[in-house]
């Protein structure tokens, strides 16, 4: 689960411009939106013809930023599930074929990277750039990526203009009065009302359930009637959820780093948990900068090096860095450690410059770049998406005052994130489109085993959904990397880890019962 701080704080994600003719969907009640048979069997309808169509593949535009001999493609899917012949709209698909003999082929192997919001277009280029994690799998796979709708070039979403949605500096997400949390609640609401009146037509369709059935649509496209399928963090998500509406669908599915798709966490409770967990991951990669003070020169212990990020954001606070970096976009560059182990050492070089005097890196790794006009429409619209999606797929509450109560006790304890994240979220207090009520993902007749990873100090998505969704998918195995908290453990090196992904998806066994690894290696400055 992919955030980034918006509206009063940081920065977003992903790209595009909405498909011409694409909006004339008429927005559909809950009674439409909510009628599972009359959407399976739409489903079907929109599976069984693309069957028939397949997929034109070509070689990519060229401002796609795929080198051959990566292609491009497109699967039409209707935009309102239960209306299969009514508007419809392209996802954007890539492919790399597999490397191995024609004997070793398996079909295809397609990728979500998390968000909601995020592009799996990049999926393919593992083989062109010869990452040697995947090396084994792409022999029998042809990777496949996809562009989740309303992301990128699948009828990408917007909702305010990306040139004021990168502008900084934010507002502090950290209030100091009242008045703050009136402000912030100003352009949360803002912010809702620009989603309705710049993609209000699609908006009502832009969630998990019609994006795994887009997923099963780009299946029958590609000609396999069984999908394989890697999902990480919010991908996670999109692939209980496929699991649940299609198990027999299903071929192998690896879910790295795990949202809890318990109905009660989707997705409200899943935030408060994250702003939690990331003040606990900040606290490890802040122990090792002072572990390593000889390189940082921030304090040998963690009590000094946060002392130190104390000083930079109350700085940065009454004088935001070079104009443009005050504590929103801290934090936005910041969380990233917390994120990956493969940038502790980056950020913390950032730090330690500012703290000796050279402010220009922490500059320049946190502030928007506003001639970067591609890169600030991907970032508005994967935010775009992501609200979308969280606030389309269950009930939110409504009352300020439970956001007040809860943010301000989370606050005492867990101040890293915890407003940020509210704000982000806020949105959803005041959205347009009808709620849904989230799945409740369980194991269907003819699900097979399923391969779950996760780290046990993961800050995006905590342990505790990878147990959850281990007990509703029934005859999964969990692979626990311990003492480790990286975010999308399939990409990182670990053997133990690695050899068990490689092996599942090559002949898809799975250990007689889980497995926990030792963690990969530490970061080294």
């Amino acid at each position: 689960m992919r955030r980034t701080a918006a509206l009063g704080s940081a920065g977003a994600l992903i790209a595009g411009t909405l498909m011409a003719g694409a909006l004339a969907a008429p927005a559909a009640s809950a009674d439409q939106r909510h009628r599972p048979d009359a959407e399976a069997y739409g489903t079907a309808v929109a599976a069984q013809r693309a069957a028939g169509r397949g997929i034109d593949w070509q070689d990519c535009p060229a401002d796609w930023g795929l080198e051959k001999p990566i292609q491009c493609g497109w699967v039409t899917v209707p935009v309102d599930y239960a209306r299969p012949n009514g508007k419809q709209i392209k996802i954007a698909v890539d492919r790399i074929g597999s490397t191995g003999t024609p004997a070793e082929r398996q079909g295809a192997l397609l990728y979500n990277p998390g968000g909601p919001g995020g592009s799996g277009l990049r999926f393919p280029r593992r083989v062109t750039t010869n990452n040697a994690i995947w090396a084994g799998a792409a022999k029998a796979y042809d990777f496949v990526g996809f562009d989740p709708r309303g992301v990128g070039h699948s009828a990408p979403i917007s909702c305010v203009d990306p040139a004021e949605f990168v502008k900084g500096p934010k507002l502090d997400p950290v209030p100091d009065s009242e008045a703050d949390k009136r402000a912030q609640r100003k352009l949360a609401a803002e912010y809702a009302a620009g989603c309705a009146e710049k993609s209000g037509d699609i908006l009502p369709y832009i969630n998990t359930r019609n994006t795994a059935r887009d997923l099963d649509v780009v299946r029958a496209a590609l000609g396999e009637k069984k999908l394989n399928f890697v999902g990480v963090s919010y991908g996670t998500y999109l692939g209980a959820v496929y699991g649940t509406l299609f198990p027999t669908h299903v071929r192998r599915m690896v879910l790295d780093s795990v949202v809890n798709p318990s109905k009660e966490k989707i997705w409200y409770e899943a935030n408060l948990d994250q702003d939690i967990a990331f003040e606990g991951r900040l606290k490890d990669w802040m122990t090792w900068v002072a572990q390593h003070d000889a390189t940082y020169h921030l304090g040998d212990t963690y009590a000094e090096v946060r002392g130190q990020w104390d000083i930079l954001r109350a700085a940065a606070k009454k004088n935001p860095l070079g104009g443009k970096v005050g504590p929103a976009e801290l934090i936005g560059f910041f969380q990233n450690a917390p994120y990956y182990d493969s940038m502790w050492a980056p950020v913390a070089e950032a730090f330690s410059a500012y703290a000796a005097g050279d402010p220009q890196p922490l500059i320049d790794a946190a502030a928007s770049d506003p001639t970067d006009t591609a890169g600030n429409a991907a970032s508005e619209n994967g935010n775009a998406v992501y609200t979308a999606v969280e606030c389309a797929d269950a009930p939110w509450p409504t009352s300020w005052r439970k956001w007040d109560r809860d943010n301000s006790r989370l606050h005492e304890r867990y101040p890293f994130m915890t407003w940020s994240n509210a704000w982000m979220n806020l949105p959803c207090a005041t959205w347009s489109t009808p709620r849904q009520q989230p799945t409740e993902v369980r194991t269907g007749k003819g699900l097979p085993p399923v391969l779950i990873t996760q780290s046990e100090r993961d800050a995006a998505t905590p342990y505790e959904g990878a147990v959850e969704l281990h007990k509703r998918f029934k005859g999964s195995r969990l692979i626990t990397e311990r003492d480790a908290g990286s975010h999308g453990i399939t990409n990182v090196a670990n053997p133990c880890l690695n050899t068990r992904v490689e092996a599942y998806l090559l002949t898809g066994k799975l250990d007689s019962r889980d497995v926990t690894c030792a963690p990969h290696a530490t970061p080294q400055p």
